[in-house]
């Protein structure tokens, strides 16, 4: 795996979270003597969405809600054996979503 890059790309709704798997992630890769890229943190997804309160009248009466999604990009740059099997065992939080590419 010497002139391969691994691409990891985490989503979340909650910021807090997801800055803490990527912080984790960081700390894995760099001890098992692979050089990383990032986090990056990419756009925020925000999606609004009004519904009525009432069922049948009162068109005036609504409520909005907002969902975020958190995007973080980072690259380990040529990585090691070790360094796939420790992100392999790696546990993050269960509202991150991982997705890893093979550069």
């Amino acid at each position: 795996m010497s002139n391969q890059n691994i691409r990891i790309k985490l989503k979340a709704f909650d910021h807090r979270l997801i800055d803490k798997s990527a912080i984790e992630i960081v700390d894995t890769a760099k001890r098992t003597g692979a050089s990383v890229r990032g986090p990056i943190p990419l756009p925020t997804k925000k999606e609004r969405f009004t519904v009525l309160t009432s069922p049948h009248v009162n068109k005036k009466a609504r409520d909005q809600y907002e969902l975020r999604t958190y995007v973080r990009l980072m690259d380990v740059i040529s990585p090691t054996d070790k360094t796939v099997d420790a992100l392999m065992k790696l546990d993050l939080a269960a509202g991150v979503d991982v997705a890893i590419k093979l550069n």
